[in-house]
């Protein structure tokens, strides 16, 4: 690309300007949403070299992942996504074709969703970074908190837990070829699945609480329940998808604990009071994998679960 108009002009062959929810798309200072609800937003980083590296993402990958995770954010609220905003920062080295794929592949997961691309911004870079502000409309019954829970509260996940993970230690240790593989898992980590409109129904089914799993269960069931309250929980290794526990082995550690030290599996994990639990178990793909209790901390299958997850700042 010669010049940010060259760049405009592609961004403007894969995403559409006009929603119900944008009065004024991008090309001004600013944008203007606009829907007669209150909105969420979310924004994520995605940095070459910190959250993927090119040996193994596609320009498509990278495209489509970026905006992958902020949807996740608001599927998670229960929330349906109607914009977003996004900065590049742009190396060099990079030549059209990666930007051809890049934007393609984005724009596709944007037209699935219904996402206007609002605006956003362009700058020279050493490396390739992008930076996304993603908003959503509130579902029928509101949005979805983290630590609404109570004592006796069902827990559940929708979608696998660990899998991301042995994606990508699978990447890392044999990169591309890892794809044949362990294919199920390269593709969890390259190409997460947004679960808008299972958020939808949870939304619907009276959910309490509700997050995607980023960091892994250890990390984010706490993160779900808030410093009061405890989890005990009832999961195994039928409840894993047959390459994490074949590629744990294969390390020689416990699968449950991988599965539980997993993160950007983007599931969702969720609590649901008791009663409401019958409509929340007839969404697809919905998991009970424990209670909520009056103690904190996590137990696994009745012993004391310590170890932490994922830490941005550790790693």
């Amino acid at each position: 690309m010669k010049s940010e108009a060259e760049f405009l002009e592609l961004i403007d062959t894969y995403f559409k300007r006009h929603s119900d929810f944008v009065s004024l798309g991008r090309g001004d200072d600013c944008a203007i949403l606009t829907g007669g609800k209150d909105m969420c937003v979310s924004s994520d980083l995605f940095l070459e070299g910190v959250h993927f590296r090119h040996d193994y993402f596609s320009a498509s990958d990278i495209g489509y992942k970026a905006l992958a995770v902020n949807i996740s954010d608001i599927a998670a609220m229960g929330a349906k996504p109607v914009a977003f905003t996004m900065d590049l920062m742009v190396p060099p080295s990079l030549d059209d074709s990666f930007w051809t794929d890049f934007f393609k592949s984005m724009g596709m997961l944007a037209r699935q969703n219904d996402l206007i691309l609002a605006g956003g911004d362009l700058s020279h870079a050493p490396t390739l970074g992008i930076s996304l502000s993603i908003f959503g409309v509130a579902g029928s019954r509101g949005f979805i908190k983290r630590q609404q829970c109570a004592f006796g509260d069902v827990l559940f996940t929708i979608g696998d837990f660990g899998l991301a993970r042995a994606g990508l230690m699978a990447l890392e240790a044999s990169g591309s070829r890892a794809r044949e593989t362990m294919p199920a898992s390269v593709m969890a980590h390259l190409r997460p699945k947004p679960k808008v409109m299972i958020g939808t129904l949870l939304n619907a089914a009276g959910v309490t609480s509700l997050m995607d799993v980023s960091d892994g269960l250890a990390r984010d069931i706490p993160r779900l329940l808030g410093p009061e309250l405890g989890a005990d929980l009832t999961i195994s290794t039928d409840n894993l998808h047959t390459e994490v526990s074949e590629y744990a082995q294969s390390l020689g550690v416990d699968p449950l604990e991988f599965a539980m030290l997993g993160g950007e599996d983007y599931a969702l994990l969720g609590a649901v009071s008791p009663f409401e639990a019958g409509k929340a178990e007839s969404v697809p793909h919905f998991t009970r994998i424990g209670t909520v209790t009056k103690t904190p901390g996590i137990t696994l299958n009745g012993t004391q679960f310590t170890t932490q997850g994922f830490d941005h700042f550790n790693h």
